[in-house]
């Protein structure tokens, strides 16, 4: 596009009221100008000298020395250097004068405008556009033609020659009936010409004449099939290769040459917890930094990674470079964690070899070690979190502690965080179940036995469980199966210190600390005479009661997340959730055994499940029976058990609203807008 500074003539000279005539007209002369624009010193326009007032002044015989001032015309037509183009355009159109004043940005006279120049100007741009168009159109795939107002062609391209047959000389000249003697010009807009096997778009434009002539634009439809059916093959590979990924059985992953992921399957979104909006046109070294995907764009060459684990799961990251001509144009990072060790054998064995030597390392430090800390004791119930700050504290101290609980609660593991942060931390940890030891053989299990002592001993004779855990703590599982005269044995190891082992006249004295659990009520046992009173005061110091799992219905979720990834990495499987039916039998079931069975349920699911997910079907059929009999056609199984939690809290707390918010989590106004809601009344 030409410049509106190109058009203007600089004026370099000055003119002033008191310039001569004589020079004014040396001037015009020299400058062949129509009208000198007159400017104070500082080049403000005070109006214009034209051949008029040159003229008027010769033939009123002024001499030649005189001043131009009075033949001045004050009005002048002006026109800013930064004025838009199309506003010139307007101006040269409807303005009479030949010649305007050009003032740059501060108003001050720069130079002046003809329209001789400016028509000039425009020519010259016109012709250069014309050249660049016609070259634009003779390489277009697109045929043209064009009339004149008469409807004669004046133009053809190398385009329409070829997809019409007519040579371009053949038709110039001739009339667009005679070229084109089915093409209707009546209605402008798109047409189709089945003779050529084209689209046609006929559209009419204004001549120099100001009136119509017409354009026509050929477009080959064998070009437009033919990428209409690449486009379908395209759009049909994109289509298969999005449905393998979605079905894919491992994790993929695609990136371009930027390392931005293109494509992203379900399973490796799953594994790694993500959603697709957060992965999909991304840097993939950001939002995956697992697979280190950049490395194949430098070494160009695939390789496999080490083993890792996501939630328990084993995986492997197989990158493999995208080559095109030579150079590295994206990346595919294929993750295989399904069923891993079918496909590698040497994974297997180590699986194997690993969950043995955890099983017997944890067999030989069950007796003489606490493997737990709070850190394994998993709730999100506040009850939970307030108990075992309770236990925290007493396990600084050196009294005996009663921990009590239903089955399965998670009483053992009370008392392995117990010792492990107590002052006896360095020392054993030993346990005794009371229940799984007949009652003949449990006096030599705690005080153990001399040589000799009776028939079948061994000759060296037997250290005992007091023996072992001197120094540290002894954990008397199951205390109230224990009977009434080793209660009074046990009564006087606690009071006394010391002891005698079976067969022997040595007392031996023993620093032990005892933790003591039962699932059982030791209060009946007492009034019923089961259970020494004096025993009972004596293990009761610090009395530690764990909530069975129903009444914190909400800690299920919990706990399934984190045990899930404990048994991925013991079973070998690859469950990355549950689906929300499951979610909600979970909830919903009241769970007698506790954590214990919910954790031997999600084992037993997790080892039948095949869709990466837990189903219905994965759970045991007691269970889902149990919950179908529960079921309440007018309540969600999830809305039943958020009742039952709120009515459990309610009975805790004896009817105060505030404590069954704090037991539940929840604000007091939360608690009652669910009140509300189940209309429960208190």
């Amino acid at each position: 596009m030409i410049q509106f500074r190109d058009m203007v003539t600089s004026v370099d000279c000055v003119v002033t009221a008191e310039t001569p005539l004589k020079e004014a007209i040396e001037i015009i002369k020299a400058k062949k100008w129509n009208l000198l624009p007159v400017t104070d010193s500082e080049r403000n326009l005070q109006g214009v000298f034209t051949r008029s007032g040159l003229y008027q002044m010769i033939l009123d015989q002024m001499p030649l020395d005189t001043p131009i001032k009075s033949y001045i015309k004050k009005e002048a037509r002006t026109i800013r250097i930064d004025t838009p183009y199309h506003q010139i355009e307007e101006q040269v159109k409807t303005s009479k004068a030949g010649t305007g004043i050009v003032l740059d940005e501060e108003d001050k006279v720069m130079g002046l405008l003809t329209k001789t120049e400016m028509v000039m100007a425009l020519l010259k741009s016109a012709n250069t556009l014309k050249d660049q168009l016609e070259t634009i159109l003779m390489h277009s795939s697109v045929g043209v033609l064009m009339t004149d107002e008469q409807l004669q062609v004046v133009y053809a391209n190398d385009s329409f020659s070829k997809i019409t047959g007519h040579s371009i000389e053949s038709i110039h000249d001739h009339p667009l009936h005679e070229v084109m003697p089915n093409l209707s010009l009546e209605d402008n807009g798109h047409h189709h010409d089945e003779t050529y096997q084209c689209l046609l778009h006929v559209s009419s434009y204004e001549t120099v004449n100001h009136k119509q002539g017409k354009i026509v634009l050929f477009q080959d439809i064998s070009e437009i099939e033919k990428m209409a059916e690449e486009l379908q093959t395209v759009k049909k590979l994109k289509l298969t290769i999005e449905t393998s990924l979605e079905h894919a059985y491992d994790g993929i992953l695609m990136t371009n040459e930027r390392n931005v992921v293109t494509m992203v399957s379900p399973p490796l979104l799953e594994l790694f917890n993500l959603e697709k909006a957060e992965v999909l046109n991304k840097d993939a070294d950001n939002v995956l930094p697992q697979l280190k995907l950049r490395k194949v764009f430098k070494t160009e060459a695939a390789e496999i990674s080490d083993f890792h684990e996501r939630k328990g799961i084993k995986y492997i990251v197989h990158r493999i470079p995208i080559k095109k001509d030579g150079r590295v144009i994206g990346a595919i990072g294929k993750v295989m964690f399904r069923q891993l060790n079918e496909v590698s054998e040497l994974f297997k064995r180590l699986q194997k070899a690993e969950n043995k030597a955890s099983y017997y390392q944890g067999q030989l430090q069950k007796s003489e070690s606490a493997r737990f800390t709070w850190d394994h004791i998993l709730s999100e119930y506040p009850y939970m979190e307030k108990l075992k700050k309770s236990a925290a504290k007493a396990a600084r101290g050196r009294s005996t502690v009663l921990v009590r609980g239903e089955s399965g609660t998670g009483k053992e593991l009370f008392a392995h965080a117990i010792h492990n942060s107590s002052a006896r931390s360095d020392g054993k940890f030993v346990i005794v179940n009371c229940a799984a030891i007949p009652e003949d053989l449990l006096e030599s299990e705690f005080f153990g036995y001399e040589e000799g002592a009776f028939t079948g001993a061994k000759q060296r004779g037997k250290v005992g469980k007091f023996d072992l855990a001197n120094g540290g703590t002894l954990f008397l599982d199951e205390i109230g199966d224990m009977s009434i005269s080793l209660q009074a044995k046990l009564l006087r190891v606690l009071q006394e210190r010391e002891f005698y082992r079976v067969g022997g006249n040595e007392r031996i004295k023993v620093d032990v600390r005892i933790i003591a659990a039962t699932n059982r009520n030791l209060e009946k046992m007492v009034k019923e005479g089961d259970f020494r009173e004096d025993l009972y005061y004596r293990l009761n110091v610090i009395s530690l009661n764990i909530p069975p799992l129903r009444e914190r219905v909400h800690d299920v979720e919990h706990l399934t997340h984190n045990l899930m990834i404990e048994l991925n990495s013991m079973l070998g499987t690859s469950v990355t959730g549950i689906t929300g039916k499951v979610k909600t039998a979970l909830l919903q079931y009241e769970w007698p055994g506790n954590v214990r069975e919910l954790r031997n349920v999600l084992e037993r699911a997790m080892t039948f499940a095949e869709h990466g997910h837990i189903q219905v079907e994965d759970l045991p059929d007691y269970l889902v029976s149990k919950v179908s009999e529960r079921a309440n056609p007018s309540i969600s199984l999830a809305e039943d058990a958020e009742l039952g939690a709120i009515k459990q809290a309610l009975n805790q707390s004896k009817g105060n609203k505030a404590q069954a918010a704090r037991l539940l989590g929840i604000s007091r106004s939360g608690l009652y807008e669910k009140l509300k809601k189940y209309q429960l009344t208190v």
